[in-house]
């Protein structure tokens, strides 16, 4: 039997190592769950420390309350660091700890295919629309 050349290659083994978890896959989504986590990820990843206002501002559509509570758990997690240098007036930033860079190099394929098909996801998105606005 020959392969097909022009076939996906095989997704990597994804297999339970550790109780509470189907696969790396799971752990990985209850990390990231929300909408919200991975694009505060993209864009601490984007460079530096980020001050709350610049993250606000990065982050459009969140409100102040999500916002705060979705870079608590990250720090929770481990995945971000918040740095308070009690001045006043306050000055506090955030930044990526080693383990928040490493998830942020994994979202960068995600990333980069949803920029390579940002139009099929829109016309997809729009026909959804057009089916949902018929159900109502």
């Amino acid at each position: 039997m020959t392969e097909d050349p022009a076939a996906p290659p095989p997704a990597p083994s994804c297999t339970p190592t550790l109780p509470g978890f189907t696969c790396g896959l799971d752990a990985t989504l209850r990390v990231i769950s929300g909408k919200w986590k991975p694009l505060i990820l993209y864009f601490l990843a984007q460079g530096g420390p980020t001050r709350y206002g610049e993250l606000r501002r990065a982050v459009r559509d969140v409100s102040d309350k999500m916002l705060i509570q979705q870079l608590k758990e990250l720090e929770a997690d481990g995945l971000v660091k918040r740095t308070d240098y009690r001045e006043i007036p306050p000055r506090v930033d955030y930044s990526l700890t080693p383990l928040g860079v490493s998830l942020a190099q994994a979202l960068v394929p995600l990333c980069t295919w949803g920029t390579e098909n940002m139009a099929e996801v829109t016309r997809v998105f729009a026909m959804r629309a057009r089916w949902a606005a018929g159900k109502e």
